[in-house]
Formats: structure tokens, C-alpha cells, sequence
């Protein structure tokens, strides 16, 4: 694991509650709400633990986590920005697409928002939102109220995914809806917690691969020296994961991680993690067949959310980041 201190009671009391609440939007909504504050800032001296919390959560339920990590992430940012966190449950929207553009218009001090946000995880369930927009300086981050009248969210009927599928993503329009700025241009993604962010996600990632590992062990096979094999090439696999977690952690808590060492960290974090938890998943996949996705419900359910949870790593196209920052920093 991350850490190795004894989880604090509302810790077993979250990852209980996140059992218990399964798929249901509005009790991870609320397990979010009563929670989130609970969690250690990162780079405050207990990012070990946060991550540990992440990823506990992650093992008992991805969709839980997901939610409690979107949530405390925003919560993050808002701290580091020194701006007041109205009470609601939260989501950041960064993501942008091809044609599609939200823009942020000034006038008498006041902004306001017009255009349309891809990308927009629980978009029509949530409070409020983190969003970044285009002002004429460039682009900025903003907090805006969902539960407005000028906030309208697509429908979610093309969402068919067979992971996470409560955790719907759909594009938000916003007419002229009034956004608090949250810090300068260019400033939430160029702060040191936007890469400290990505590696909280992948905590989350690390978590759901323990809950498949779980699974591994109790399997009938214990003597088959395939399943020795599989056992094997999971525990080192997340062994590694663990403790390029733990370290990362320390680094950022000891001031290391700022700016272009973040930057680096967290893609070189990521890379270790989601090779992690894919090697694991096709290790359990090949060692118990596919009688447990075809009958155990849990099961099934903990291998396409992690699937899909997965795809927010760009595969090569991070690891080619991850190659043009590792030459940058070793240039002459």
C-alpha cells in the first residue's frame, strides 16, 4: 500500500459508505459532500495519505472513487487558489475538443460564460463546476454555479459505456452564466497541484487493480504453478506501482516537485501505474479464464470500470510527453 498507518475511523466509515452506495449517483454525490474535507491536501506533509484514501476507496468501488476524487480535487484547487468552497459537490471541466469552444466574456468586472464544454463528467448531477474557458489573455479557470438556469446539459442517452455507467460524461451549454475567476491566466494549469492532481487519479487506478488482485488470490488454482506465475507478475507489477506512489509523495510533501520536476513526476508516475494495472488485468483475465466475467457480477463490474477508467492515460502519447520532458531535462 501508499502509506502504512492504520486508516482513521471516517476512512473505514468512507470506504464502507462507498460500498454501500454501489452505483447510485446521488449516495456518491452526498459519500463526496460529507468526506471531501476530510481529505489531506497535497504537498500539506500527508499526500501519502491522501493517495492512500484514493486508493482504498478505489478497491472497494471505482465509481466511488471517481466521483470522491473529481470532488477533492476541485476542493484542492480552490484552496491553493485562496478562494472561499460554497457548499455542494464539485467536478473540473478541462477537457477540450475540436470546434467546440466555451468562451469567457468580461464586462464591469463580472464574467460570463458562453459556449459548450465536452467532456463533462456528471455535468447534470453536480453543483458546481471548475471550468476552464477562453478569455481574450487566454485561458482560465473559473467557478460556476450548474444548478443555473443558464446552464443546459446535453442528454446522456448515447452513454452506453459498460464502465463507470452511472458516472455519465455529457457536454455542457452555457448562455451568458455568470463564473468567478479562480486564479490568473494560464494559472491552473501551469500550478504545481495540476500534476500533484494526475497522480491522485492514478492512485485511484492503482486501487482498482488491488480489488482485481484480491480477486486473483482467492482463486481455485492456488497450486497451479501458472497461477504462481500470474500471482507473481501482479505483485510486482503493483509492488512498483506502490512504491513509485510513496515516493512521489514524499517528493512533493519535501518540496521537489514543483514546476517541470511536477510536470515530469507526475508523467512518469502515471506511466508506471496504468502499466501496472493493465499487466494486471490481463494477468488475472489469463490465470481465471472467463468463467468470473461471465457469472460474478462484482467482478465483471471492477474490470470495465478500471478499463475504462484507464483511458483518461494517453497511452503513447503521454509516454512521448514523458520522452520529450525526460530529453529536455537531460540536454547539454
Amino acid at each position: 500500500m501508499i502509506a502504512s498507518a492504520r486508516p482513521a475511523d471516517w476512512v473505514t466509515r468512507l470506504v464502507d459508505c462507498g460500498i454501500a452506495a454501489g452505483q447510485d449517483v446521488s449516495a456518491l454525490a452526498r459519500l463526496a459532500r460529507e468526506y471531501g474535507d476530510r481529505l489531506p491536501r497535497p504537498g500539506q506533509g500527508a499526500t501519502a495519505q491522501r493517495w492512500q484514501v484514493l486508493a482504498e476507496l478505489a478497491q472497494a468501488n471505482l465509481s466511488a472513487a471517481r466521483v470522491f476524487e473529481a470532488h477533492t480535487d476541485a476542493l484542492a484547487i480552490l484552496a491553493d487558489a485562496g478562494e472561499p468552497i460554497p457548499a455542494g459537490t464539485y467536478g473540473v471541466f478541462a477537457a477540450e475538443a475540436p470546434g467546440v469552444r466555451l468562451a469567457a466574456d468580461e464586462r464591469g468586472g463580472q464574467f460570463r460564460l458562453t459556449g459548450t464544454k465536452p467532456w463533462c463528467s456528471l455535468g447534470s448531477a453536480l453543483d458546481r463546476g471548475l471550468v476552464t474557458a477562453q478569455t481574450d489573455a487566454g485561458r482560465r479557470l473559473f467557478l460556476v454555479d450548474l444548478r443555473d438556469r443558464s446552464v443546459d446539459a446535453a442528454p446522456t442517452t448515447d452513454w452506453i459505456a459498460r464502465g463507470l455507467p452511472t458516472i455519465t460524461s455529457t457536454s455542457l451549454t452555457f448562455v451568458a452564466t455568470p463564473a468567478t475567476p479562480v486564479g490568473d491566466v494560464d494559472w491552473y494549469l501551469h500550478r504545481s497541484g495540476f500534476s500533484w492532481g494526475g497522480i491522485g487519479v492514478a492512485a485511484c487506478w492503482y486501487g482498482g487493480a488491488l480489488g482485481l488482485q484480491q480477486r486473483l488470490h482467492e482463486t481455485r488454482s492456488r497450486t497451479d504453478d501458472l497461477t504462481h506465475l500470474a500471482v507473481g507478475l501482479v505483485d510486482a507489477a503493483l509492488h512498483a506501482a506502490a512504491t513509485t506512489l510513496a515516493a512521489a509523495a514524499t517528493a512533493i510533501d519535501r518540496g521537489d516537485a514543483d514546476g517541470a520536476s511536477g510536470e515530469l513526476l507526475a508523467l512518469r508516475v502515471r506511466a508506471v501505474v496504468v502499466d501496472a494495472a493493465e499487466r494486471t488485468l490481463r494477468e488475472v483475465a489469463h490465470a481465471l479464464g472467463p468463467a468470473p466475467l461471465a457469472f460474478e457480477e462484482e467482478h465483471a463490474r471492477r474490470v470495465a470500470d478500471l478499463e475504462l477508467y484507464l483511458r483518461q492515460h494517453h497511452d503513447e502519447r503521454d509516454l512521448a510527453a514523458l520522452g520529450a520532458a525526460v530529453l529536455a531535462v537531460s540536454a547539454p
